[in-house]
């Protein structure tokens, strides 16, 4: 079935604009720690609150079934217009560590409603080509999460307060178009009742497991690659003595994962996704195991090294999400996607966490050696074989 051509167009620009949200408070932690009157300990838990609302709310809404029981179109609306808020609220002028902490806490549990339900919409429209059209999506995710650090590395809103009103207002406009241009798609299947049995009986399907845990592989190292990038270059730049724009670097870092993502979408439909998973999944692992060295290289190879990193540390993510969604009925994908989102998203806390430990004992160049793990695992568990 011929789609109309605004459709994914619309999908993808309102993903972009509703995840923004999703690193905003990273992007000017420095200043609100300042605010604050609190110290650099607080960054790791800032990151994971987001981290945990987004994994409570995944929770919530598989266990509920809520993308495959509702319209996609206004939940994804409502959550973005919530997320928004929740958002718009870390330039509340009497703000604590609490209140700072409980906005992020339930900007992560508004973007469950986003993200997952963002794929779920695409899988309804896109029965053949999923794995171009989640390339596409997810890389406006990628773009959605550089996007604070890159208007706060450039002067057109480098002030804290304008990072969090720009983000907050393309955020609620992001769902507001999604809602009024895509209705619900071809090729749902809306399941009338809840099946709370729905997540145990997932992981009893063969290839589901497979794709499942080869995405659990790879979200250990992902998002804690990305909230430990700033602090890299940072150190980098202290260590060598470079004028490097710690918060643009970063941006560019991130952004460029999202065309990695793209890229692997439209390589997916000649290769499969499969292949494309394993690809990105071993360079992004072989970064891990040599990245002691990019810190001792000249300024311009260490930049082009943790660019190269960006690239490979996303580009699986779509074509996972793609396993996910094949390998589980029309009925059940809104729950799969979101379900599997909710575990991989844990699982980003603890090397989060580890991380954030780390960083006070071993030097930083070190630090992100132990990320190697998820790679290797993720590795094995796409390569393995059913077992008669």
């Amino acid at each position: 079935m011929k789609q109309k051509l605004h459709i994914l167009p619309i999908i993808i620009l309102s993903q972009f604009a509703s995840t923004s949200t999703w690193f905003a408070g990273n992007a000017i932690i420095e200043s609100l720690t300042k605010k604050l009157d609190f110290g650099a300990d607080i960054v790791s838990y800032v990151i994971s609150s987001v981290q945990f609302g987004f994994i409570i709310g995944t929770l919530i809404f598989g266990i509920l079934m809520i993308a495959d029981r509702f319209s996609p179109s206004k939940v994804f609306m409502v959550c973005a217009f919530l997320a928004s808020v929740s958002n718009l609220s870390l330039i509340y002028p009497q703000l604590n560590v609490t209140g700072l902490l409980l906005a992020r806490f339930s900007t992560g549990f508004f973007l469950a409603g986003i993200y997952p339900v963002g794929m779920k919409i695409a899988a309804d429209y896109y029965e053949k080509g999923l794995g171009k059209a989640l390339g596409y999506l997810v890389g406006a995710l990628v773009l959605g999460t550089a996007f604070p650090f890159l208007i706060k590395g450039s002067p057109i809103a480098n002030h804290p307060d304008s990072v969090i009103q720009l983000t907050s207002g393309i955020t609620a406009l992001g769902g507001l178009l999604l809602f009024l241009l895509v209705p619900n798609g071809p090729y749902r299947v809306a399941s009338s009742t809840l099946k709370l049995d729905a997540g145990p009986r997932l992981f009893k399907n063969f290839k589901f497991k497979k794709a499942a845990f080869g995405y659990f592989g790879h979200m250990w190292e992902l998002y804690a690659f990305w909230a430990f990038t700033p602090v890299a270059i940072q150190w980098f730049a202290m260590e060598s003595g470079s004028d490097i724009s710690v918060s643009l670097w970063s941006g560019i870092v991130i952004a460029l994962g999202g065309l990695s993502c793209a890229f692997g979408g439209i390589i997916s439909q000649r290769i499969g996704s499969k292949k494309v998973a394993l690809i990105a999944l071993i360079a992004s692992g072989f970064l891990c195991l040599i990245s002691p060295l990019l810190f001792s290289l000249p300024v311009y190879w260490f930049l082009v090294g943790w660019c190269l990193w960006g690239i490979a540390v996303t580009a699986d993510s779509p074509q996972f999400s793609n396993l996910v969604a094949s390998a589980v009925v029309p009925e059940l994908k809104g729950t799969a996607l979101t379900l599997v989102n909710s575990i991989g998203f844990a699982i980003t806390i603890i090397s989060i966490q580890l991380l954030g430990s780390l960083q006070s004992i071993i030097p930083i160049s070190l630090l992100f050696i132990p990320l190697a793990i998820g790679p290797l695992l993720g590795v094995y568990y796409l390569m393995s074989k059913k077992k008669n």
